[in-house]
């Protein structure tokens, strides 16, 4: 049996556990720059307001006193994502992290006797250490275990364990919310007949796969009750890593153009570091905003003289390159970067005779670059590159709460 733990609109939760007088309120949390809603409470659902709704058409009501607001607040969201999954590895035998909500957990093989008496208990334990409302879901197979959690959060227990026969559920389930459909798969679907989760299920193995090839065919079998999901590793090292934002506001210049470039190269090797990885070279890009909207890309490629997870190195290499990247009086909305040619240190390689720091020093350098912001908080040690004064390119999070798990300076008191 297989389990789907997923918090409950957990932006908004996250945010509900610090103020709480966000409780029983419509809440919404707002995406990149303050742009549209991408997680609502229940009482924000309740009045027909969307999912993506642009923060811009609401912010009459929100003066009116009728809805609340809060800007993505990640550091605090990826915290208690952590807090989360540290639990049910005490808890299952195994937990495989599909999204910052959302993991498959294996349960032990006590919980067999009562699946949902284990599945109470796992809810409160995360609800009392954590504070966050879940829903469980259990199935032989995880595309069934995501509906059965989709039902479950409907639930006063917030649990649900799938029937031995799902027909009835499957026949009242649109294709299209079936876990491994994609955007572009139920017109072609429709086309054959399939309708709902229970005629997916039924079709003919050469249906399926002549409107979706080999991937719909598993997750036909899964609504069979066949595992076909097993052993995909969500922790394998990337192929690639990267980083970008759109700006909070327009970038004109040169120098705002290198700083933000210089800001995701360093948050970008924080994150290769953090996966033991080495990059053997980047791409760089901006986005220009287009008279039409939208907007066009400039990039270029950088090959690093080794593979690196040095910061400074990185950012030596891709100097040149940024001032390739800017064209006076043009207007850009965003930058980013792409490491590419990911390996693990310890691979053979032709290295610089003049190189003046071993590999290994540098290593050590900036292993203590990231222990110092990981301690101290994220971006207390940088390079000038990305910056002395004040960064009008920086993504506007006007509405951003406090970070009180990980920063010091943030702490809740009590007075």
């Amino acid at each position: 049996m297989i389990g789907l733990v997923d918090g409950n609109n957990f932006f908004v939760s996250c945010e509900r556990v610090f103020d709480r007088r966000l409780v029983g309120r419509p809440v919404a949390v707002l995406s990149n720059n303050d742009g549209c809603c991408v997680s609502r409470s229940n009482e924000f659902k309740a009045l027909g307001i969307p999912m993506g709704t642009p923060y811009f058409q609401l912010k009459d009501r929100e003066a009116a006193g009728e809805l609340f607001f809060r800007s993505s607040n990640y550091e605090l969201y990826g915290d208690m994502s952590r807090r989360i999954i540290s639990i049910l590895r005490d808890e299952a035998v195994d937990v495989e992290q599909y999204s910052i909500d959302e993991a498959f957990i294996f349960p032990p093989t006590t919980a067999a006797a009562d699946y949902a008496i284990y599945g109470r208990r796992l809810r409160a334990k995360i609800l009392r250490w954590v504070g966050i409302p879940c829903g469980i879901g259990f199935a032989p197979t995880k595309t069934l275990a995501k509906i059965a959690n989709h039902i479950g959060k409907k639930l006063p227990d917030g649990v649900f364990l799938m029937l031995d026969d799902p027909t009835e559920i499957l026949s009242a389930l649109p294709v299209q919310e079936v876990w491994g459909v994609g955007r572009r798969l139920p017109a072609k679907l429709h086309a054959v007949r399939i309708i709902t989760a229970q005629q997916l299920r039924d079709a003919a193995d050469d249906t399926i796969r002549s409107v979706g090839g080999v991937t719909l065919l598993r997750t036909a079998m899964e609504l069979r009750g066949i595992q076909c999901h097993e052993g995909l590793d969500y922790d394998a090292d990337p192929d690639s890593i990267s980083c970008s934002r759109s700006f909070g506001e327009p970038a004109t210049t040169a120098e705002a153009l290198a700083e933000s470039i210089a800001a995701y190269t360093a948050q970008a090797a924080a994150k290769l570091r953090r996966h033991g990885l080495l990059a053997s070279g980047c791409n760089i890009y901006a986005q220009v905003f287009a008279p039409c909207g939208g907007g066009d890309f400039i990039g270029r490629t950088v090959v690093f003289p080794a593979p690196t997870d040095a910061t400074n190195e990185m950012l030596r290499a891709i100097r040149e390159e940024v001032g390739a990247l800017y064209v006076s009086g043009t207007r850009y909305r965003k930058t980013g970067i792409v490491f590419f040619g990911l390996e693990k240190p310890g691979t053979a390689h032709q290295t610089d005779l003049f190189d003046a720091m071993p590999s290994s020093e540098k290593s050590r350098l900036y292993a203590a670059v990231d222990a110092l912001n990981a301690r101290y908080g994220k971006g207390k040690v940088f390079s000038a590159a990305q910056g002395l004064g004040a960064r009008s390119w920086h993504m506007k999070r006007r509405k951003l709460s406090r970070r009180p798990t990980t920063r010091w300076d943030e702490l809740m008191t009590v007075r």
